[in-house]
């Protein structure tokens, strides 16, 4: 249960978004009987997605009936969960954190979860934008099984090469990879006889955009006018995690293959004491049952750092004779006595 400190509501844990990763931590703090306060925008990363996949016993759910679920469970162990957005998180002259938010006053915690994910951005072509997220894809894992057997475009990006296609190659024998201006011969041999022997054709020139007819992907137009019938294209965004609170906090980043992002211990704890990070603000590839896993690795961590960091409080008041042995004794008596000893 929350309680006031310095004039302001004090949580153990404050986890600032709530998405998988965020409930998930919530989760098993509120089942450790820990005050927790969830902060949501409601901005998760999956919304243009119409289902979830690769998540055993809610695969195809949609993602939103899929949080709701989770946020009925999370909140019937007293967790707080608040529509609002954390403007600031700032270390107080207590070993916490001072969260403030846009809509409500501050208030302190112990610790903190920064669960924010991240932003994909598509590549700016026409039409790219309006079809993400239903037939303009990037990820195998998350939406292969539904688009087996099509007429699939890949776009080229220097960042992952040909891995794209070659994956997409195992679930559709029509897969087309589009150079979009790069130079062929930026690609090894060893990429065109693996392209070759996966059935993968290759178009050079640079793209125009996409053709849309209805509500449906019809193909990808060149600069040159011409056009490949396509009902699938898959591209590269670019990822940006929201990481604004943990680098104002001084949390240190490391470079992956999609640019920089916090970095975090495998329970996710930063570099700064009393900071964890879990989900895709910690790292691009966390899907949804990634994201669970990690939240639910920080809410055991956090629970037992937060609990021996009590009792070792506790025993050096005893060390300092805060308790006295006639009070010891009477403790003891209390708890013999509701035990029926």
């Amino acid at each position: 249960m929350r309680t006031q400190q310095h004039g302001r509501d004090a949580y153990d844990v404050v986890v600032v978004g709530g998405g998988t990763a965020g409930l998930s931590a919530a989760l098993i703090l509120g089942r450790s009987r820990r005050s927790v306060r969830v902060v949501d925008a409601g901005e998760p990363r999956n919304a243009p997605a119409a289902h979830m996949h690769g998540y055993p016993s809610r695969d195809g759910m949609p993602p939103a009936a899929f949080l709701a679920e989770v946020r009925r469970e999370v909140a019937a162990y007293g967790v707080e969960i608040v529509r609002d957005r954390v403007t600031a998180a700032e270390p107080d002259e207590a070993d916490g954190f001072v969260v403030t938010t846009a809509d409500g006053g501050p208030v302190r915690a112990r610790r903190l979860v920064v669960a924010t994910g991240l932003v994909d951005a598509p590549p700016d072509l026409p039409g790219v934008a309006e079809r993400w997220g239903k037939d303009v894809l990037h990820c195998p894992f998350c939406h292969g099984w539904e688009v087996r057997d099509q007429a699939i475009g890949v776009l080229y990006a220097k960042a992952s090469g040909i891995h794209q296609a070659l994956l997409f190659s195992a679930l559709s024998d029509d897969v087309t990879l589009f150079l979009h201006g790069a130079d062929e011969d930026a690609l090894p041999d060893s990429d065109w006889q693996l392209l070759a022997a996966a059935g993968v054709s290759v178009v050079t020139g640079k793209l125009d955009g996409l053709v849309v007819t209805g509500d449906a992907l019809a193909g990808v137009r060149l600069a040159d006018g011409r056009v490949f019938a396509r009902s699938v294209f898959v591209v590269p965004p670019r990822m940006t995690p929201r990481d604004g609170l943990l680098t104002a906090l001084g949390a240190r980043t490391r470079q992956t293959p999609a640019g920089p992002f916090v970095d975090v211990d495998p329970t996710g704890l930063t570099s700064v004491p009393g900071v964890w990070a879990v989900g895709n603000a910690a790292g691009a590839a966390e899907q949804v049952v990634n994201a669970a896993s990690a939240g639910y690795r920080a809410g055991v961590t956090l629970h037992a750092e937060l609990l021996h960091a009590d009792l070792a409080r506790a025993a050096e008041r005893r060390r300092g004779g805060v308790f006295s042995p006639e009070g010891e004794r009477a403790v003891a008596r209390a708890r013999a006595s509701r035990s029926g000893a």
